[in-house]
């Protein structure tokens, strides 16, 4: 007998839809892996007919009115499944607000630009992407009118509010702004007063196949799960939830820079660990009935960022974790990073530079990478800044924020993907998601007292049991600033991301 209970069909409605979606995550990220560049082009259209599909099924009236009964069955406010219709008006509301003819457009010309932006980025050659990021700058603003401006607010509002809801640019300005200030000044400290750690240990030669299997037995002792996921080679490293059971890690390698692969699989592992986390398959290894609900997916941009930024920065690069990698590292490279010790790898690994690349930046520069595209993209949004002027603009900007002149476009404004995709609004997550994670890790050091013996032993099953609890069980049942303090018993704030930054490393820099 069919279940007619409204809220039941609702999941399994859901559940339909994001079964397309995870074909649509697929072909995304076969682009990005696998696919033969001449298969753009195609690629383009099956990524718009995909898209198109969903949109219908997701705007569609009859899902409307299943949401409207749910909304009438009297469930209890704080149940979960109060939360999970709540969330599906939400996104119902948002969605059909965005005409189908946008959303094909968007899918299709995301594909192209991606494509061309690949091709720009290995020539520095910014003209070659302009047209494109005009392009994709001109649907963003288009998508933004379309779902609105938030009372009070501006149109970059609107595109925040995919990523992390009902956060505003002015607030996320309000805590950048002094944060910044104080970034400036202890990365000015460290390295106008400092000693910089010997880099070294980094610079040696380590084969891809080597730091391949180095990244496997790290991934693997971090609990991801190898059976119900991968790790595959791609230009800009990310993560894929593609289904239930199915979660794609990406890296890149440096033969002359092994830490670059390390921490950027460890950081897409943080991602693939909450994805793994997340309530999608039941018991038997199916998709589970909250599978495509608000329940089984990540609450914000945010909170998923800080579960890569905390295991990449928090524990990758504590000397915890190095007590016990360096003998794995060790057995994979040989001799020349035998010669090395823990305390070298420790420092080396924390070395602060005004470097150009945001995703191999340090953690006392790295927010200043994010700061410097959330005051350009917002410019692009509001039309203050013209796509042509970006390479000069940022140029200027990143040598104010980091005091390093840009050599060349392939280091500047073409080094992320994220324009590509008409990603406006995501950056600033980054820098929300560092904040998180900071404030999480104390709370994981307050309930596990003997956390430095037990990760230096290579046991991280404190951490991902925490993380399993207080954050990846829930979904969306909570909003971030509600999980956040729910989790750690206050409000977001930036004091212990700056003094977890202070106290780790002015010694290391005897500043």
């Amino acid at each position: 007998m069919t279940d007619t209970n409204p809220y039941t069909l609702l999941c399994e409605r859901l559940g339909e839809i994001a079964t397309l979606g995870s074909v649509g995550a697929l072909v995304a990220w076969d682009q990005e892996t696998y696919m033969p560049s001449k298969g753009a082009p195609g690629r383009a259209k099956q990524a718009a007919a995909l898209a198109s599909l969903i949109h219908q099924k997701s705007t569609h009236r009859g899902l409307g009115e299943l949401i409207g009964e749910c909304e009438a069955l009297g469930l209890d406010e704080s149940s979960p499944e109060a939360a999970n219709v709540a969330r599906a008006r939400r996104d119902f509301d948002k969605r059909t607000k965005l005409p189908e003819s946008l959303v094909n457009e968007i899918a299709e010309t995301q594909s192209r630009a991606q494509h061309a932006w690949k091709s720009a980025r290995k020539n520095s050659d910014f003209k070659a992407f302009q047209p494109w990021l005009e392009k994709m700058v001109a649907l963003s603003r288009k998508k933004a009118e379309c779902f609105g401006v938030p009372e009070g607010g501006e149109l970059y509002d609107a595109l925040i509010d995919e990523y992390e809801p009902d956060v505003r640019a002015a607030e996320i300005e309000a805590v950048f702004t002094p944060l910044r200030d104080r970034l400036t000044t202890l990365v000015a400290r460290l390295l106008d007063k400092g000693t910089p750690p010997n880099e070294a240990p980094l610079r040696i030669e380590a084969a891809e196949a080597a730091q391949h299997a180095l990244g496997m037995e790290v991934i693997q002792a971090l609990g991801f799960d190898t059976e119900a996921g991968r790790l595959d080679i791609t230009t800009h490293p990310f993560c894929e939830g593609l289904a239930p059971g199915d979660t794609r890690l990406t890296t890149r390698y440096d033969t002359k820079f092994f830490a670059g692969a390390l921490f950027g699989t460890m950081h897409e592992c943080g991602h693939g660990l909450y994805e793994q986390g997340l309530p999608k398959i039941d018991s038997d290894g199916e998709p589970s009935a909250t599978f495509g609900t608000p329940l089984a997916e990540a609450v914000s941009l945010g909170i998923h960022e800080s579960q890569s930024r905390m295991w990449e920065n928090f524990l990758g690069r504590s000397r915890e974790f190095w007590t016990w990698a360096k003998p794995v590292a060790d057995r994979h490279f040989g001799q020349p990073m035998q010669a090395f010790s823990v305390d070298e790898v420790y420092r080396a690994v924390n070395r602060v530079e005004r470097s150009f690349i945001r995703v191999e930046a340090d953690e006392a520069t790295y927010n200043l990478h994010v700061m410097l595209r959330f005051e350009l993209e917002r410019a692009l949004i509001s039309g203050d800044l013209a796509v042509a002027d970006l390479p000069g603009v940022w140029n200027e900007t990143f040598e104010r924020f980091l005091g390093s002149k840009v050599d060349a476009d392939r280091n500047g404004c073409l080094q992320d993907v994220h324009w590509s995709f008409g990603l406006f609004g995501y950056f600033p997550t980054y820098t929300l998601g560092n904040l998180y994670a900071a404030q999480f890790w104390e709370a994981i050091r307050e309930k596990y007292p003997d956390l430095d013996e037990r990760l230096a032993a290579g046991d991280f099953t404190p951490v991902l049991a925490w993380n399993r609890e207080y954050i990846h069980r829930h979904g969306r049942r909570f909003g971030a600033a509600e999980l956040c303090e729910r989790a750690t018993g206050r409000p977001l704030s930036p004091d212990p991301l700056i003094k977890h930054l202070e106290r780790k490393f002015i010694p290391i820099y005897d500043a």
